[in-house]
C-alpha cells in the first residue's frame, strides 16, 4: 500500500467523502466482510435445505363444496325448515362448522384414524435415539408406578377411561391441525383441504368431511322435523280440549239468552224483518180503505148515487136497482108524455122510481157501513202489527245486551279454532316432509390422489433459505461491523481520535511478493528502496516532519497504547528511511523491557543508552553505526541491573540535548503506554509523539486511554500512522480512505 497518500489529511475532504459516499460506504462494508456474509448466507441456506430434505414428505387433498341458496324446497314449510339466505356471512358460518371439533370427531369415528400412528402418536414406533431419549423418562415412569399404590378397580378403570378420553381428543386435535378449510374468495365454494403422509389418505379423508358435512346437515334436518312434528302433535292435543270447550260455551250462551241464528241473522232479527214488510203492508191496506172511506163519504155527502166510487159500482145490488131505474124511467118518460104528469100511472111510476132511488140510497150506506168496518180492521191489524214489531225490537235490544258478551266467547272460540287448524296445517305439512330433506350445500368436485407433495415446498423453501441467508449474512455482517472497534482508515483516525492521520505502513503479507521474497522488514527496505513499503515511511517521514509548521521536529517518540504493534519494526525501518533520504539520524532504544533494536541489528552490544546515561561509556562508544542505511543506534546493552526514573533523570536531559545538536532527527523507541509509564515521561522531552495503531486490532478504548494518559502529562501527539496494513483488504473500505484506489496504483511501484 502506497502509505503516502495518507499523510494528505484534511478532516474536510474525508468527512465530506463519507458525507457524499454514505451507499459507497455500505458496500465497501459488505465488499469486504463479503467472506463472512457468504459463509453465513451458504450455512443458513444448506442449514434449511437439509432439514427439508430431511422432513417427512405430506400430500394435501382439496375437496370442494358449494352452499347452494337456491330454493328447494317440496313443500311451504319455510317456518320449520327454511332455505339458506343469499348471505355471504353464511359461507363463513358453514366453514366454521367444518372446522368444528364435532365433525372431527364424527370423521375420527368413521375412519377409525385413532388406530392410525399418524393420528395417535402412542401407537407410532419410536426410533433408537428417540427411544434412548425417552428411557430416563420411562425408567422414572416405571419406579413410580412401583411405588404408587395399587388403585381400586374402579379407580383404575375411571383412569383408563380418561387416559383414552384424552388420547381420542389428541387424535382430534391432529386431525384438525391437518385440515384446512377457506372460503373461494367471495364466491359460495368451500375448499376442503387435508394433509397427509398418505396421498391416497389425504383424499378419503377430505372426501369423507365434505360427506359428513352433507350427512350432518340432513340429520340436522331431519331432527328439526322431528321435533317440530312432535311438538305440533303436544299443542294439538293440548288446544283440542280447549276448542270444544269454547264453542260449547258459546252453543250454551246462545240457547239461554235466545240468540239462535241462521246462517246470516238471528231469528229475532229475521222476526223483525218480516213484521216490518207486514207492517208496511197492513198500513198500506189502511190507507187505501181510509181513502175509499172518504171517497164514498164525500159522493153521498154530496147526493151521488153510487156511479163515482168503487164500493157502489162493484155491488150487483146497485147494479140491478140502477137497471130497474133506468127501464122504469124510460116508461114514465113515455106515459108522461102520453098522458102527462098527472096520470095515475105516471105518478105509480114516479112513485116506483122514488122507492128504486130509496132503495139505491139504502144500498149505498150498506156499502159504506162496509167500507168502514173493512177500514176499521185494517187499521186493528196494522195497530196489531206495530205493537208485534215493537215487542220484538224490545226483545232484539236485550239480545245485543247479551251479543256482547257472545261475541266475546265467540272471539275466544274463533281464536282457538283459528289457531288449532293452522296447528293442524302445519302438522300436516311437517309430516308430508319427513323423508324429503335436502340439504343445503353439494360437492363441487371431489378431493382426487395428490401427486406431489404438499410440504415441503421445496422451491418455496429454497427461497425462503436464500432470504433468510442474505438476512443472516446482513445481519452478521453488520453485527461484525458494530463489534469491529478497531481502526481502519485515515477517516476513521481523524473522526474518532480527533488527530491527525500521519500514515500507513502495510504489512509485508498484503505486497505482491512480500510473502513470498521472505525478507525481513528492515532488509526489504534497503533491497527495496522503490517498493510501496518504502515509500510508506518515506511519507510517514514527511508527515513527521512538518506536523509542526513553526518548530522544526528534531526528537520524536514512537510509542503504541499495547504491545505487539509494530513499533519496533516501524521506528528500525523510518530511521533507516530517513538516513537513505540524506538525514542524520540516531534511533535510541527506550524500551528497558524488550530491547527489540538489538534484535533487529542482530547484535549484542558491551554497553548501550544504560551505560552512557550512567557515565559508565561515553555516546560514541556506544552508538552503533548502520552501514547498509548510515543509520545511527543507540541500542541497549545487555544489564542485570535498572536504575529507578531513568528517563526522568538530568542526565537523559542532557543526553536529548546532544543528540538534538548533533543529528537531524533523534527517533525514541519506547515501551507502551498503557502498561509502562516511561513513555509518560518521555514524552514532555520530545517534540512530538508518533502514535501507532494496529490495523483493525487495537480496540478504540485503549487508544483513546494511551492519549489521556499522554495529554495528562502535556505530550504533544503529531498524529496516529496505521501499522500492519492489509493492502489488498483495506482497498474495500471505500472513498473514505486512499487506500480504496490501491489496486489503481500498486503497479507503480516496484516490490
Amino acid at each position: 500500500m502506497n502509505a503516502g497518500n495518507f499523510t494528505l489529511t484534511p478532516s474536510a475532504n474525508l468527512e465530506g467523502g463519507r458525507d457524499a459516499g454514505d451507499l459507497n460506504q455500505v458496500l465497501a462494508t459488505f465488499r469486504r466482510r463479503s467472506r463472512l456474509f457468504l459463509a453465513v448466507a451458504v450455512v443458513i441456506v444448506a442449514a434449511v435445505m437439509l432439514v427439508t430434505l430431511q422432513q417427512t414428505p405430506r400430500y394435501a387433498a382439496t375437496a370442494n363444496v358449494m352452499i347452494d341458496t337456491r330454493k328447494h324446497s317440496v313443500d311451504n314449510i319455510t317456518a320449520v325448515l327454511s332455505d339458506l339466505p343469499d348471505d355471504t356471512s353464511v359461507v363463513d358460518t358453514e366453514v366454521e362448522i367444518l372446522k368444528s371439533r364435532s365433525l372431527a370427531e364424527r370423521v375420527v369415528n368413521t375412519l377409525k384414524l385413532d388406530q392410525d400412528p399418524e393420528f395417535n402418536f402412542a401407537l407410532k414406533k419410536q426410533n433408537p435415539i428417540q427411544a434412548a431419549l425417552n428411557a430416563p423418562v420411562a425408567a422414572f415412569d416405571s419406579l413410580t408406578h412401583a411405588l404408587t399404590p395399587t388403585p381400586s378397580p374402579t379407580a383404575q378403570a375411571q383412569a383408563e377411561s380418561l387416559h383414552a378420553q384424552k388420547q381420542h381428543e389428541a387424535v382430534v386435535d391432529h386431525v384438525l391441525k391437518k385440515l384446512e378449510v377457506r372460503r373461494s374468495g367471495l364466491t359460495y365454494v368451500i375448499n376442503i383441504q387435508f394433509e397427509s403422509t398418505d396421498p391416497a389418505k389425504a383424499a378419503v379423508i377430505a372426501n369423507t368431511f365434505a360427506d359428513r358435512y352433507l350427512l350432518e346437515q340432513l340429520e340436522a334436518k331431519f331432527d328439526a322435523t322431528q321435533q317440530a312434528t312432535q311438538w305440533l302433535n303436544e299443542r294439538l292435543a293440548e288446544l283440542e280440549p280447549q276448542v270444544q270447550a269454547a264453542e260449547s260455551v258459546v252453543a250454551a250462551y246462545k240457547a239461554s239468552h235466545g240468540l239462535l241464528a241462521t246462517e246470516s241473522s238471528t231469528l229475532t232479527e229475521q222476526e223483525i224483518s218480516g213484521l216490518n214488510s207486514q207492517l208496511a203492508t197492513a198500513q198500506a191496506e189502511q190507507a187505501e180503505q181510509d181513502a175509499r172511506v172518504h171517497t164514498a163519504q164525500q159522493a153521498i155527502a154530496g147526493g151521488a148515487t153510487g156511479e163515482d166510487f168503487a164500493g157502489a159500482m162493484n155491488s150487483d145490488v146497485i147494479k140491478n136497482l140502477r137497471a130497474q131505474k133506468a127501464q122504469i124511467s124510460q116508461q114514465a118518460a113515455d106515459l108522461e108524455t102520453k098522458y102527462g104528469p098527472k096520470h095515475p100511472d105516471v105518478i105509480k111510476i114516479q112513485r116506483q122510481l122514488a122507492d128504486i132511488d130509496t132503495q139505491i140510497k139504502q144500498e149505498l150506506s150498506r156499502v159504506v157501513s162496509n167500507l168502514q168496518t173493512e177500514d176499521q180492521v185494517a187499521r186493528q191489524r196494522a195497530g196489531s202489527i206495530q205493537a208485534s214489531l215493537n215487542r220484538t225490537k224490545g226483545t232484539l235490544a236485550g239480545n245485543n245486551q247479551s251479543s256482547v258478551e257472545l261475541a266475546e266467547l265467540q272471539r275466544k272460540a274463533d281464536a282457538a279454532s283459528t289457531l288449532y287448524n293452522s296447528l293442524l296445517n302445519r302438522a300436516k305439512e311437517t309430516s308430508t316432509d319427513q323423508g324429503t330433506e335436502q340439504s343445503d350445500a353439494r360437492v363441487v368436485s371431489r378431493a382426487k390422489i395428490p401427486i406431489k407433495p404438499s410440504f415441503p415446498n421445496i422451491p418455496l423453501n429454497f427461497i425462503i433459505g436464500i432470504i433468510l441467508g442474505l438476512i443472516g449474512g446482513v445481519g452478521a455482517t453488520l453485527l461484525m461491523e458494530a463489534l469491529d472497534s478497531g481502526l481502519a482508515t485515515s477517516e476513521d483516525v481523524e473522526r474518532v481520535l480527533g488527530v491527525p492521520h500521519l500514515g500507513a505502513i502495510p504489512s509485508l503479507d498484503s505486497t505482491t511478493d512480500g510473502k513470498a521474497s521472505g525478507i525481513p522488514p528492515g532488509r526489504y527496505i534497503i533491497e527495496k528502496p522503490l517498493s510501496a513499503f518504502a515509500e510508506s515511511f518515506r511519507n510517514l517521514r514527511a508527515s513527521i516532519l512538518f506536523s509542526k509548521v513553526d518548530n522544526p521536529v528534531k526528537v520524536a517518540i514512537v510509542t503504541s497504547s499495547l504491545p505487539g504493534e509494530g513499533k519496533t519494526t516501524t521506528t528500525f525501518c523510518l530511521g533507516r528511511s530517513m538516513a537513505m533520504s540524506g538525514a542524520k539520524t540516531i534511533i535510541v532504544d527506550c524500551d528497558l523491557r524488550r530491547r527489540n533494536i538489538n534484535r533487529m541489528l542482530d547484535i549484542e552490544p558491551p554497553v548501550g543508552l544504560i551505560e552512557v546515561l550512567q557515565g559508565v561509556a561515553t555516546l560514541d562508544e556506544a552508538i552503533f553505526i548502520d552501514k547498509p542505511s548510515g543509520a545511527h543506534f543507540l541500542p541497549l546493552a545487555k544489564s542485570v541491573y535498572t536504575p529507578k526514573d531513568l528517563f526522568g533523570s538530568s542526565a537523559m536531559d542532557r543526553l536529548l540535548v546532544e543528540l538534538r545538536a548533533r543529528y537531524d532527527i533523534v527517533l525514541l523507541d519506547t515501551a507502551p503506554v498503557i502498561p509502562v509509564s516511561d513513555t509518560r515521561i518521555l514524552a514532555p522531552k520530545a517534540d512530538v509523539v508518533v502514535f501507532l495503531v494496529q490495523w483493525r486490532r487495537v480496540p478504540r478504548k485503549a487508544v483513546e486511554a494511551a492519549f489521556a494518559m499522554l495529554n495528562s502529562v502535556g505530550a504533544d501527539i503529531a498524529g496516529v500512522a496505521l501499522t500492519l496494513v492489509d493492502a489488498r483488504e483495506q482497498a474495500k473500505y471505500g472513498y473514505g480512505d486512499a487506500g480504496y484506489y490501491y489496486r489503481s496504483y500498486r503497479k507503480y511501484y516496484a516490490q
